[in-house]
Order: C-alpha cells, then sequence, then structure tokens
C-alpha cells in the first residue's frame, strides 16, 4: 500500500571522487548552451555510481549537478559552485516494456538501444544529445508532447541522492502525499516533514516552472522538474513504447497564419477522435511544427529552400511539418499507390487518405510535400530544415553581437496557452513585439499551442525592449490560462525568474522556497537555479 513516508537507504562506503581541477577541464563545463556570462568553479567532480554521489554530497557544500550542458536557462553554467558531472553514470538495462538508464546516458542512446528491441521512448525533445538526467531534471517536452506527453509521466521510478548524501529509491506508487499536503522522508540526520502546497498549476501540456505540486502527488514527481535543487538524480526507470509502424512527415506551406491554425485545429481532432476510437485507419498526428512567415524568410535568406529543394510560403505564409504515425495494417499497403489516388472516388480508405483528403478541404494539397516512411533521407531533410530556423537567428545575434553592441545577446521566451487561445497568444505576441519595434521570428510546437517568440536584434538597445515584450507577454499567457515557462526551466535566467514569479507571485515563490528548505536547508544543491541565491 503506498504511504507517504520513506526512508533513506544507507549508502555503502565510498571515497569520493578527486576533485579535478586541471584548466582545459574545468573550462569545458564553465558555460552551458545559454552561454550565460560568469561561468567560474573550482573543480570537477565526475563520479561513477550512486555511492560516490552520495559520498561527493557528505564532503562538499556547494555542488551544481550538470548533464550534456544543453540547458537554454543558464541552470548549468557553474558560479563558483563545485560541478557534477553525471557523464560517467551510464548504466542501462532493456527490459520488457521499461529500461533502467543512468543519468549520464544521452537520449540518443536510449533511442538506440530501444530499437534494437522494437521500442522507443516516445516523450524525448528535439536535442537528442541530452542526458537522462538532463530530461528529468528540466521536465523535457518536444514535439510530441501532443500525444505522448511530457517526461513526467513516463517516469516509474528514480534514485535520488538528497543534499546531506541520503539515498532515496522511489518506485512510482510507493510514496503519495499525505491528505494534509506533506511527505515525511527520514534521513540519517533526522525526520524532514516536505509539504506540498496547494498551488494552481496552469491546464496546459507542457510547463516546466519550478516545483510540481498536486493534491496526493507521487514523490518521484516532486523530483522531476526540479532542476537539481532538491537532489541529485542518479538513475531512473523509463516506460517505453513500441515503436510506430509507420512515419510519415508533411511539409505544407500555408497561406496565413489564421490559416494555418484552423488546419491544426482540424487535425488535432481528427487524431483525438483516431485515439480515443482507436481506429487503424484513422488520421493519427503525433506533432506539429510551425515556422512563421519571418523564419521562413530566415530559410530564404540562407538558401535553405534551395539547398534541400524544398517550396517555402512567400509573403505571410507559414509552414507546418506535420508527423503522422501508421498502424501495421495501415503500414503493410502499397502507399505510393494511395498517395497517387487521393482524389479519386474509389480510392481506398486509409489515414493517407483522410490526411489528403482533410488538407484538400483546406487547400493546401497541391503545395505539400509528403513522405513516406522509406525516405528516411527526406524525412532527415525536413528535420534539418527546422533545426535551421534557430541556427540562422542564433547566426544573426551572434553577428549583431560583433558588429553593433558587444551587449547584445540571444532573447527568447517558450511559452504556452490553451489551443483554443492560440490564436488570441499570436495576435497579442505580434502587437507587443511590434509596438517596441522588434524584429521577431517565432517557431514551436503549435499542435501543444507552445511558441517560441525569438528577437533578431538589429540596434542597440533591442534586448531591453524584447525583455519587456518577453514580461508583457507573459501576463498575457497567465491570463488566458498558459504557462510562461513552457519547456526549458527556470535555471539562473533573471527574466525566467521573473515570468516565474509572475506566474505564482511572492507567495507561491515562498511555498516552493520551503520545498527547497525541507529536504536542502543549507542551500548546497544548485544555489541560484530557478530562485535567486
Amino acid at each position: 500500500m503506498p504511504g507517504h513516508r520513506i526512508r533513506f537507504v544507507a549508502a555503502a562506503h565510498a571515497r569520493p571522487p578527486a576533485i579535478e581541477s586541471d584548466p582545459d577541464l574545468v573550462l569545458r563545463y564553465l558555460e552551458d548552451a545559454a552561454h550565460y556570462p560568469g561561468g567560474r568553479s573550482p573543480g570537477v567532480l565526475r563520479p561513477h555510481s550512486v555511492n560516490e554521489v552520495a559520498a561527493c554530497l557528505r564532503e562538499h557544500r556547494r555542488i551544481l549537478p550538470v548533464g550534456a550542458q544543453s540547458s537554454l536557462t543558464g541552470g548549468a553554467t557553474p558560479l563558483g559552485d563545485l560541478v557534477l558531472s553525471t557523464e560517467r553514470l551510464t548504466t542501462i538495462e532493456v527490459r520488457a516494456d521499461h529500461v533502467r538508464v543512468g543519468a549520464g546516458v544521452p537520449l540518443q542512446v536510449v533511442q538506440e538501444a530501444l530499437a534494437l528491441h522494437g521500442r522507443w521512448f516516445p516523450p524525448v525533445p528535439t536535442y537528442l544529445g541530452a542526458t537522462v538526467g538532463g530530461a528529468l531534471s528540466t521536465c523535457a517536452a518536444g514535439a510530441a508532447t501532443f500525444k505522448y506527453g511530457t517526461v513526467r509521466p513516463w517516469v516509474e521510478g528514480v534514485s535520488v541522492v538528497l543534499a546531506d548524501g541520503d539515498i532515496l529509491a522511489l518506485t512510482r506508487g510507493q510514496v503519495m502525499a499525505s491528505s494534509a499536503g506533506t511527505f515525511e522522508v527520514e534521513t540519517a540526520s533526522g525526520l524532514r516533514t516536505v509539504p506540498v502546497p496547494p498551488l494552481p498549476m496552469p491546464d496546459v501540456p507542457k510547463r516546466s516552472a519550478g516545483y510540481f505540486v498536486a493534491p496526493h502527488m507521487d514523490l518521484v514527481d516532486l523530483f522531476v522538474g526540479s532542476e537539481g535543487t532538491l537532489g541529485v538524480i542518479v538513475d531512473a526507470v523509463l516506460r517505453t513504447a513500441s515503436r510506430p509502424a509507420g512515419v510519415c512527415r508533411a511539409a505544407v506551406p500555408v497561406s496565413s497564419e489564421t490559416a494555418a491554425i484552423a488546419l491544426v485545429d482540424d487535425l488535432r481532432r481528427a487524431s483525438q477522435a483516431t485515439w480515443a476510437s482507436k481506429d487503424p485507419w484513422g488520421i493519427d498526428v503525433s506533432a506539429i511544427e510551425h515556422v512563421d512567415a519571418r523564419s521562413v524568410r530566415v530559410l530564404h535568406e540562407d538558401g535553405m529552400d534551395r539547398r534541400l529543394d524544398m517550396t517555402l510560403p512567400t509573403g505571410e505564409g507559414v509552414l507546418l511539418l506535420i508527423e503522422i504515425e501508421l498502424s501495421p495494417a495501415a503500414a503493410a499497403g502499397d502507399l505510393w499507390s494511395v498517395l497517387a489516388s487521393v482524389r479519386e472516388r474509389n480510392a481506398a480508405d486509409t489515414p493517407l487518405t483522410r490526411l489528403c483528403r482533410l488538407l484538400d478541404r483546406h487547400g493546401v494539397l497541391d503545395d505539400a510535400e509528403i513522405t513516406l516512411p522509406s525516405d528516411r533521407a527526406r524525412a532527415a531533410q525536413f528535420a534539418e530544415l527546422r533545426e535551421a530556423v534557430p541556427a540562422g537567428v542564433n547566426r544573426r545575434v551572434a553577428l549583431a553581437k560583433q558588429t553593433i553592441d558587444p551587449a547584445i545577446h540571444k532573447t527568447a521566451a517558450d511559452m504556452i496557452v490553451p489551443f483554443p487561445r492560440f490564436g488570441d497568444l499570436m495576435t497579442r505576441c505580434r502587437q507587443l513585439f511590434a509596438d517596441r519595434d522588434l524584429d521577431l521570428a517565432v517557431w514551436g510546437h503549435i499542435s501543444d499551442g507552445n511558441v517560441h517568440p525569438n528577437v533578431i536584434p538589429c540596434r542597440a538597445g533591442d534586448m531591453e525592449r524584447a525583455e519587456e515584450a518577453i514580461l508583457a507577454l507573459g501576463v498575457e499567457v497567465i491570463a488566458m490560462g498558459g504557462c510562461p515557462l513552457a519547456e526549458h526551466g527556470v535555471g539562473r535566467s533573471p527574466m525566467k525568474q521573473a515570468l516565474l514569479r509572475q506566474l505564482y507571485g511572492d507567495a507561491g515563490i515562498e511555498a516552493m522556497r520551503r520545498i527547497k528548505r525541507a529536504l536542502d536547508p543549507d542551500g548546497r544543491l544548485a544555489p541560484g537555479v530557478i530562485f535567486p541565491a
């Protein structure tokens, strides 16, 4: 029977690894993908096991756990902390429908190991170089959240080392919050009562905004998304799924954002009906990405359409990238013949037929390009096109930093609203940035209602105006029932910490700090991450 109390597991005797302080080695850990300034560290710890992690935390007082340092929030940039790298925590054991995997294993390695067994881990983010520990620490999500959700519900268990070196071995369903809203954790130094405050969480598919709390919640879920501030995740047991029998991808130019939203709405409804009915011939969309008109112009300017021989929209048109899964029955047919006959009256009733006819009703079928499961090279080019958008914007930011103002830096947001409010979100987003005369490119996971507005700087002072616009947009998103921190966490970013305060208010932030103090009273783990130090 589940309870609300857990007792620590005593660590076996182990010596902590030596602090590695070679300047060339330390330099590798001083900056994450956010390029947060001021990285510094006295050295790096690289433990091999849960017992060595426990020894590290017993011995040292200020530690920042890091994985691949792919953080976009500065959360994996040390500011005087000892770095605890998970890169040597690399065990992996594939079971029937689960995988037990070390925190330092890259997601690409997990997918490759599972593929040998006909399995996969569906909720991975776009960047497969991220590690399992990093994905859990930020409750990672990606394009396929529409169908598969975030990482959180796929986590069946974790091994966590608390700040004082005590080990918790957690299995989902084992420890649940009490009716009074608390967990009790027995540690070597005594009983700790961990509060679960009654904070209302936005009802959206993605939310990486401080600690997850809910009535009668599972203790596993407190550590997922806690960004290394409550404990070091050493390994995890993850649910897996059978690989889809086939995956098709479509690149669909659409004349306007309004038309794209209407098309996505129909695709979402058709897919949800398929899931409810389990119809093997239904439309089954797992993800829809969108690239707005300004982002498309970046692709044009960089010659990506010519290099990949791809038709892109013009004017105010946007591009949709759609991923469609096929059932075994649907994948077994002659798919080329299906595509060739979709406009014929007696065409076979298949997922591709239904998809094409839906696209035709919206007037976009003739310009759409659809890949079949066998055309992996073309599908990879679709993914390359999508990744060329942020890469192109980042190059423009770097050039502006060199030629206009060294204070220029990447300024972007990551926000989500319930899909029925997505059109309102885009209207307000464009107004707020246009009012400040900012060059704005937007892309994201439209099937979730999740977007990434990015500023392309043109002059000194754009960064300050961009941050004003993002904070103003955060207010609007919260009013729409959304979350201004969807995928990447809070980290050390002052702007993201301000958005977190907008979302929960001073009282909500203090309630989350009480959770932190209950498990890490001396603030030893990841100081300054999520909350200002």
